[in-house]
């Protein structure tokens, strides 16, 4: 007995094991820009010239890959000779509006690779290039500080929950397929950053985890953007680029669409269900006293949910309305975007009833608790930096066009499908690898026999897919909202990739070949 007792003292005293734990968002990003820096080391240097539209002198404006200037008149005339097969109206009326890469142009250039002290510095240019961002979160922040303190969100979520006890899967339906109809209709993404401190309590109080929120939210408007049918950013300026209409492939993204948004929730739900019946299977499971601590908070009574409450809550969603009508049809962005929101919390700090000094005192700590978002923002640009200035962004699109010239036409689409995952992950914004990549990979389309409109597609489907996972979008800074490391969320969502992957990958081919 003394002998047992003498082991397991000496077991107690024993130094304990550190259990590892998955970096953050911030060290994962840091990992991406170095490696991306060492890219630009290896890589050859290199660009295309480019052509953008110059309305103030109603003229095109080409710049080589050395910096020289050249002005042309802007018409049919100079896009043909150029070799831009892209209507000249695209231009004039402003539907593409970014620097387009001319076909055949590219020249390599004097390496110009990053090093630590551009590394150091890549961060802060980040976060400065993503101003516009930074601040629409942190104005979102202080709005759900308001709401919280004056008890419109607790009030607001016992309602919601009562209202769907019983039917809670219900939530990821509507959520999942709301969200899709936005990524699909007008590019909804960055936008949803202000729906998660919303969201997850909501989702938390029905029996989910966060995975299950953010599962809805971000991959709703994943799945949209990957199978947009009218999204300005994504269908029309690559279809635009590539010289075709955007109806063109139109019925195929939107099947496609309807498919992957059902295969998509059927997959949240079926998670979503198994950690109800038994919360021990939740990825995050260790995570969940910390989580409901931060996003439940705990009251001895739940507020009433009062005329006062409701009006608030009410306001705040019509914001939202107010902010898609916006986007889609009046052209705003980031400052209309934050602006309308600036409004809307000073009337809600009226409303609250807290006096002036509480009501800002809340704001600003409501603020405050976005600030790890915000950085995770800016350093994700970084890695976008880095690559452009170590010039190597070209280069790999140059190196692709190699790899599929003259191939058959069905092994080309899948190749395309794999290069647009590649360029996708180094290049995330989609309208900016539209304008880049389409008047480069239209062509050869044609040269094996395909529509273009199977290249708009394979750009969609290919940065659609890397949006789920890849460190340099939007998933590191929705993970950072609600504290969920980058490996849990891998785990949950590697199964639906290579579900929907596969899927992309078939609707392609028939795409092809009908």
């Amino acid at each position: 007995m003394s002998t047992n007792l003498a082991h397991e003292k000496k077991q107690n005293n024993a130094p304990q094991k550190k259990k590892r734990s998955f970096p953050t968002a911030y060290t994962v990003l840091f990992i991406v820009l170095a490696l991306a820096a060492l890219l630009t080391h290896t890589i050859p240097a290199g660009s295309y010239a480019k052509l953008i539209y110059d309305d103030a002198s109603n003229a095109f404006v080409v710049t080589t890959p050395l910096g020289q200037t050249s002005e042309y008149e802007a018409t049919q005339a100079t896009l043909d000779e150029l070799g831009v097969k892209v209507d000249v109206e695209k231009f004039l009326d402003g539907s593409i509006y970014k620097a387009v890469a001319l076909p055949g142009t590219y020249e390599e250039l004097q390496s110009n690779p990053q090093g630590f002290i551009e590394v150091i510095q890549a961060p802060i240019s980040g976060v400065y290039d993503t101003i516009d961002i930074i601040m629409f979160v942190f104005i979102i922040g202080g709005i759900i500080g308001v709401l919280n303190a004056s008890g419109a969100f607790d009030a607001g979520f016992a309602a919601l929950s009562h209202a769907t006890n019983g039917r809670e899967y219900l939530l990821i339906i509507i959520v999942t397929f709301l969200i899709a109809c936005g990524g699909t209709t007008f590019g909804l993404a960055e936008e949803t950053i202000a729906l998660y401190p919303i969201l997850v309590p909501v989702f938390m109080i029905a029996g989910y985890d966060a995975i299950v929120c953010i599962a809805a939210l971000y991959m709703g408007s994943s799945i949209g953007t990957m199978f947009s049918t009218v999204n300005p950013f994504s269908s029309v300026i690559a279809s635009n680029a590539a010289g075709i209409s955007f109806t063109n492939g139109l019925a195929f993204r939107g099947a496609g669409l309807v498919i992957a948004t059902i295969i998509t929730i059927t997959y949240i739900i079926k998670y979503a269900e198994k950690i109800k019946k038994d919360p021990s299977k939740s990825l995050i499971f260790d995570q969940k006293e910390e989580l409901e601590k931060r996003f439940l908070h705990e009251t001895k009574e739940v507020p009433a949910f009062t005329g006062r409450r409701k009006l608030m809550l009410a306001l705040f969603a019509s914001a939202f309305f107010v902010m898609i009508w916006g986007v889609a049809t009046q052209g705003w962005w980031f400052m209309e975007m934050t602006s309308l929101f600036l409004v809307v919390g000073i009337v809600l700090c009226v409303l609250s009833g807290m006096g002036e000094k509480k009501a800002v005192s809340n704001f600003v700590a409501g603020a405050a608790d976005l600030v790890g978002v915000a950085l995770t923002i800016g350093v994700a640009r970084a890695v976008n930096l880095i690559m452009d200035n170590g010039l190597i962004s070209d280069t790999i699109l140059h190196g692709a066009t190699d790899i599929v010239s003259g191939m058959n036409g069905g092994v080309f689409s899948i190749i395309m499908l794999g290069i647009f995952m590649i360029l996708g992950f180094f290049i995330p914004s989609s309208s900016g690898l539209a304008v880049l990549s389409m008047p480069i990979m239209a062509p050869l389309a044609d040269t094996v026999g395909l529509p273009r409109d199977v290249i708009v597609s394979a750009y969609q489907y290919g940065q659609g897919l890397m949006a789920f996972i890849t460190p340099t979008g939007l998933i590191l800074v929705t993970l950072s909202m609600v504290d969920v490391t980058y490996d849990r969320w891998l785990k949950f969502i590697m199964p639906l990739l290579g579900m929907i992957g596969g899927f992309a990958a078939v609707m392609l081919l028939i795409q092809a070949l009908i």
